[in-house]
């Protein structure tokens, strides 16, 4: 069991089982957790301050979103994706971020498109610095703002576990100084056909991008596989 762990300061008025959930969710995502890493119910009970109850809550909410997997004989342990299983993931994401982007060039309200220009000029300057926390981090607000712009909340839930999913792989592609450029101009395009209200021209640069982090993830797999 991985020592980053910490004990919770329960001062949410959300209900212990989420708190516990996106602690949980949130030490997978930065790989605090590992892939393969086994999660026993005692001794993260213990690590937190907790009874063992949220925390098998957690668990089982954290294996419907696909973070964990239930191994016989083994137990709970978190997920390890194949590539093939960022392929999916990022096919489903494709169709998926196509369609907010088409939804929000029809939806979008004054205040989510400042928000929007003001995210991609916060990737731009991060991209110029070459600083990968910010790229990730403007990265994040762009497509969450355009999802939240879809205004439609099933699109927006399912999505976001997706890109959750595959979150650990992002970093990867935004650090490599090759896609800077790329990672600029797609979100470029992006904006550029929600300002202009033209659905299908955000569908496509939508699609189009997430064509591209396939392409880039797929190819440097390979590299790394040889």
């Amino acid at each position: 069991m991985s020592r980053g762990i910490d004990k919770l300061s329960i001062q949410d008025i959300k209900p212990l089982r989420d708190v516990v959930f996106d602690h949980l969710r949130d030490a997978i995502l930065d790989g605090v957790l590992k892939p393969g890493e086994r999660l026993m119910e005692v001794q993260l009970a213990e690590k937190l301050g907790v009874s063992r109850t949220p925390v098998r809550e957690a668990i089982r909410k954290l294996e419907i979103d696909g973070f964990v997997e239930m191994i016989p004989r083994r137990g709970a342990q978190v997920s390890e994706l194949s590539i093939k299983d960022v392929e999916n993931v990022l096919e489903v994401r494709e169709v998926l971020e196509g369609l907010a982007a088409f939804l929000a060039a029809t939806k979008i309200k004054k205040e989510e498109l400042s928000e929007f220009e003001k995210a991609y000029k916060g990737l731009e300057m991060s991209v110029e610095d070459k600083n990968v926390e910010e790229i990730v981090k403007w990265d994040s607000r762009f497509h969450d703002i355009l999802l939240n712009a879809s205004g439609n909340p099933r699109l927006i839930k399912v999505n976001s576990v997706l890109i959750e999913q595959v979150h650990r792989f992002r970093k990867s592609y935004v650090e490599d100084t090759t896609t800077a450029d790329y990672i600029l101009a797609s979100h470029k395009k992006i904006l550029e056909a929600i300002q202009e209200k033209k659905p299908e021209k955000a569908r496509k640069a939508s699609e189009e991008h997430i064509r591209e982090i396939k392409f880039f993830i797929l190819e440097k797999y390979k590299r790394n596989s040889r």
